[in-house]
């Protein structure tokens, strides 16, 4: 019996094996491809706007730059929620941390709100690749719209899964299984939600002010 408690014993200390330096680094190795990812849709950007400057800048003034400033202070809002949702996790403040996150989380589903209405408005003036109307504006201005709903639309899905690692992260704080001595999964998923924040900081200029 004893020996069984031992294994048992053995058992969950190997399950509760924790290192916080490698998931740091893990995490860092991981938003570096997503930065690869990104980087080559921002080069692919740089060279077409090069090479047809006037229409990506006919094709950056039909967009709304209202929304995209709303959108814009909306991310920076929920950028900030996650940080002061880890600082009061760090205090041992669990029911104010993920008060924070469900704030997080509200921005997001509002960001994402904005986003599907301008997408809305723009397919319902058939401005979308392959259409009719489309197919009659010049080729830099096709490349453009190309290029927002893939950049915007992958940049979305980042938002949908940031939404979802959220969600998780506050099941195990609620369960005490992240907490103030062991915040590393909350650290992690606010690293990712910062690098969210940060592409469409880069997103906005690009397509919204260049016209």
């Amino acid at each position: 019996m004893s020996g069984e408690h031992a294994i048992k014993a053995h058992g969950a200390e190997h399950t509760e094996h924790h290192d916080p330096v490698a998931n740091k680094i893990g995490m860092w190795l991981f938003l570096f491809t997503e930065l690869i990812l990104f980087g080559g849709l921002f080069i692919a950007f740089a060279v077409y706007l090069h090479l047809y400057r006037w229409d990506f800048r006919a094709g950056s003034g039909s967009l709304d730059k209202i929304l995209g400033a709303v959108n814009t202070v909306i991310l920076l809002t929920s950028s900030l929620t996650m940080a002061l949702a880890i600082a009061a996790l760090s205090r041992k403040k669990v029911k104010a941390s993920l008060s924070l996150m469900a704030g997080t989380v509200l921005l997001a589903v509002m960001f994402l709100g904005v986003k599907a209405v301008e997408w809305g408005h723009k397919f319902h003036l058939d401005l979308v690749p392959g259409s009719s109307v489309m197919q009659n504006k010049p080729m830099g201005e096709q490349i453009f719209y190309a290029l927002y709903y893939t950049m915007t639309g992958v940049h979305a899905l980042h938002v949908i899964i940031g939404i979802g690692a959220i969600a998780v992260a506050a099941g195990f704080v609620k369960s005490g299984r992240c907490h103030a001595e062991r915040p590393g999964l909350l650290e992690n998923v606010g690293l990712y939600w910062h690098l969210v924040d940060v592409i469409w900081i880069f997103l906005f200029p690009l397509f919204y002010l260049i016209g």
